[in-house]
């Protein structure tokens, strides 16, 4: 059983600060990367934080990822813009993104904005999250860095986790937070499970000679991830990876460069993010105190036997990060190890000497 150690956010934010000013990236984008990354630790998305620096920084030193990118933004129409990223890290091209998106929503009261020539972004809840804190509704989506899924009925990985992310603001309540990946479970969640050489539950792989279970994560990068139920789940992830990937001019397909694999090529990520205007329904206090009631209405609802309690999206991210941001962020023993030899490479202080 792997231990971990608590670690403030703090911490997390200069060590992947630090490491970027190392990569040549200037020093306003290298604490926003910092800071988004962190967000996703501090909402319990443990594979898509700081578990995922030794990667980003191997892409950029093998010239995979433009440490200094002139991210573009074309305004297509009133409510729609499209973001050339430049090939920079997809944290700095979604956050523009999402905030073009919200900027043109407050004129027009819905806006979708698409990116191209990004990368991985990180956790998808993240940048859903931050149209709530403008009273406004977000949906977010990409194609995922890498194939491990098949079409259904398919055995040849051509479709990505493609996850997708919904957030509601709320009153008293902790808003709406839904993110998913369109398989059972994220490769980051599989890739974390390989590093700590623990076994996958059946049911999340399966080996694509015979179709059988496949539990060995030393052995995920043979197997297929399977869809959220059945077909609907492969066709969800299909017509996501589309309008992210195909609609915005961006790879989908055989066209994904697997970043697991490939440090050096350019991964031409597409994300696409919708804003809407909640005022242009209703008065956004009305709006929230009605969301509180449908919550809290489904909170007190009949139970199963057996359930201690109702749980719906949102709720446990928003005890997560009051926890985590009190108790500091968990890190496992294989994890902090990998960090330190990075922090070693890169010359910069390890997250335990930081002291903050």
């Amino acid at each position: 059983m792997s231990r971990a150690t608590r670690v403030p956010g703090s911490s997390i934010v200069t060590l992947i600060r630090d490491c970027m000013l190392a990569l040549g990236v200037p020093g306003e984008d290298a604490m926003k990367i910092a800071i988004l990354m962190m967000e996703a630790d501090l909402a319990g998305a443990d594979a898509h934080g700081v578990f995922r620096l030794p990667q980003y920084v191997k892409r950029i030193k093998a010239g995979g990822i433009n440490p200094r990118p002139k991210i573009e933004v074309t305004k297509t129409a009133p409510a729609t813009a499209m973001v050339d990223g430049d090939n920079g890290m997809g944290h700095l091209v979604m956050q523009r993104a999402v905030h073009t998106a919200i900027q043109l929503a407050k004129e027009t009261g819905v806006a979708w904005v698409g990116a191209r020539r990004s990368n991985h972004a990180g956790a998808a809840g993240v940048y859903a999250e931050m149209a709530v804190h403008h009273n406004m509704v977000g949906i977010y989506s990409v194609v995922a860095n890498a194939n491990h899924m098949p079409v259904w009925r398919g055995a040849e990985n051509l479709l990505g986790t493609n996850p997708v992310a919904f957030a509601i603001p709320a009153g008293e309540e902790p808003p709406v937070v839904l993110d998913i990946a369109t398989t059972v479970v994220s490769y980051g969640t599989v890739k974390a499970y390989k590093m700590q050489g623990k076994p996958m539950p059946e049911g999340w792989m399966i080996d694509p000679k015979n179709g059988t279970p496949l539990t060995d994560s030393a052995r995920s990068a043979e197997g297929l991830l399977l869809p959220i139920g059945g077909y609907k789940g492969a066709g969800l992830a299909l017509v996501l990876g589309l309008l992210a990937g195909t609609l915005n001019g961006a790879a989908f397909g055989r066209d994904v460069i697997d970043f697991n694999y490939n440090d050096s090529d350019a991964c031409d990520t597409g994300h696409f993010f919708i804003a809407l205007d909640v005022s242009r329904f209703m008065p956004i206090d009305v709006f929230k105190r009605e969301i509180d009631l449908q919550l809290r209405d489904l909170r007190e609802s009949k139970r199963l036997p057996g359930v201690d309690a109702i749980r719906l999206p949102g709720e446990q991210r928003a005890q997560r990060r009051d926890e985590r941001r009190r108790d500091g962020i968990p890190i496992v023993d294989e994890v902090m190890e990998q960090l330190d030899k990075l922090a070693a490479e890169m010359g910069v202080a390890k997250l335990v000497d930081r002291g903050c």
